[in-house]
């Protein structure tokens, strides 16, 4: 059915989580410290991570990816043959990951942001009231609460974010959009190969939802559904 293409979309599929997987972690990383930035008392970084949010909600992720990719080596190396380094040869995977969580990092950071929001304010004033540094309040007062509240804005994200891996298949990366366009280009049957995706997406898609529901569930003890 697949013309022997199974193990390659395969490959291809599991490059695409790893992608997503660690672009998640970084996104996190990001939106976590752009969400704090744009709470604390200093102007400065609340005002760099206003402007984070803003610039990368207003371009389109696909020009990201090719400016950070392209853009980005030519700049390493114009700065390497200065320094006389030898060519530098940035990693698709390595772009890619940096970019979706680059990206996504300015989503999830407004997210956590409205989820700390949803804190009572007075269990941090109490906390700190009490001796608790700031990080010990974000992480042992609020974090616990604030992600219950972020839960839903998180999944979609990820969701969304799953799928917008398959834009690291123009700068060469060999993920399952990219070895579903090989498969169809050298057996001419494009709708198995991009119907095969449209379904692996789907699967991939679905069994995050389920997670999803199962966490929410969790961190919802005794709450109304």
């Amino acid at each position: 059915m697949l013309h022997g293409y199974g193990p390659s979309l395969l490959q291809g599929a599991a490059l695409t989580l790893a992608l997503a997987g660690a672009a998640l972690l970084l996104a996190l990383a990001l939106g976590l410290a752009g969400a704090v930035a744009r709470l604390s008392r200093s102007a400065l970084a609340s005002r760099l991570a206003l402007a984070y949010t803003t610039l990368v909600r207003g371009v389109p992720d696909l020009v990201l990816m090719l400016l950070i990719f392209y853009g980005g080596q030519i700049a390493i190396n114009e700065v390497g043959d200065r320094l006389g380094w030898g060519y530098v040869d940035i990693d698709p995977y390595l772009a890619g990951v940096l970019t979706l969580g680059f990206i996504f990092g300015a989503y999830v950071a407004e997210v956590l942001r409205g989820a700390i929001l949803s804190v009572p304010p007075g269990q941090a004033e109490a906390a700190l009231a009490l001796g608790f540094t700031r990080a010990q309040v974000l992480w042992r007062i609020v974090g616990p609460q604030m992600l219950r509240h972020a839960l839903p804005g998180l999944s979609n994200n990820w969701l969304v974010m799953l799928k917008s891996t398959a834009i690291v298949s123009v700068i060469g990366l060999q993920d399952l959009s990219n070895r579903a366009a090989q498969a169809a280009g050298n057996t001419g049957a494009p709708f198995v190969f991009y119907g095969a995706v449209a379904l692996a997406y789907l699967a991939f898609t679905s069994l995050s939802e389920l997670g999803f529901a199962w966490l929410r569930r969790r961190l919802s003890p005794g709450q109304a559904r």
